[in-house]
């Protein structure tokens, strides 16, 4: 398994003001709503989600991201293992997370069983036309190399993959979409039935 503790990574964390453009268009949140963001980094969402009222909290498996965050919002945690109560969320974000995650069967597990009945899942994820082609510049930061890409990206998803990971979790797929915007990626929104 990859390792993330790194406070190179956890600093060059940028905000991209497209990603709560896209939330806001694909997503009906409303303060009140429980949110869970996966791989929060620095937790620059979920700061600007809790601002608008919305009871959100971020989980990075990056310990100095919380340390950098400031905020109590902001948890360092495995998807793997989420330490909540079933259905406690409304709402699950990942944004250019998931194929980052070794274990991605046991995360969208543990995601499936954190989303309450009803819930929505929004994934952002990069539509690499080769695993780990756009995870050179991070594997230069992490390990010194450009050759461990394929270790940071361990995934290439596109939707009727994910589809297919998510169905036997009882999630459906709602939408999908691809973006060009900055770097090819896709974003799905998935809903939790029962």
């Amino acid at each position: 398994m990859l390792d993330y503790d790194s406070p190179r990574y956890a600093r060059i964390n940028r905000w991209d003001p497209s990603h709560l453009d896209r939330i806001d268009r694909l997503l009906d949140l409303e303060p009140g709503d429980r949110v869970l963001e996966v791989g929060c980094g620095r937790g620059h969402l979920t700061r600007r989600l809790a601002g608008r009222g919305i009871d959100v909290t971020g989980i990075d498996v990056n310990p100095n991201a919380a340390e950098l965050a400031g905020s109590d919002r902001v948890l360092t945690m495995r998807a793997q293992s989420l330490d909540f109560e079933g259905s406690s969320f409304d709402y699950l974000i990942s944004i250019h997370a998931l194929e980052h995650i070794a274990e991605l069967g046991e995360a969208l597990a543990e995601m499936a069983r954190v989303l309450r009945p009803g819930g929505s899942a929004l994934h952002i994820y990069p539509a690499e036309p080769i695993k780990g082609l756009y995870a050179i510049p991070t594997s230069i930061i992490l390990h010194g190399t450009p050759f461990k890409a394929t270790e940071v990206h361990c995934h290439r998803l596109w939707p009727a993959k994910l589809r297919r990971m998510m169905s036997p979790l009882g999630l459906t797929e709602a939408s999908h979409e691809f973006n060009l915007f900055r770097s090819p990626q896709f974003v799905s929104v998935f809903e939790k039935t029962g």
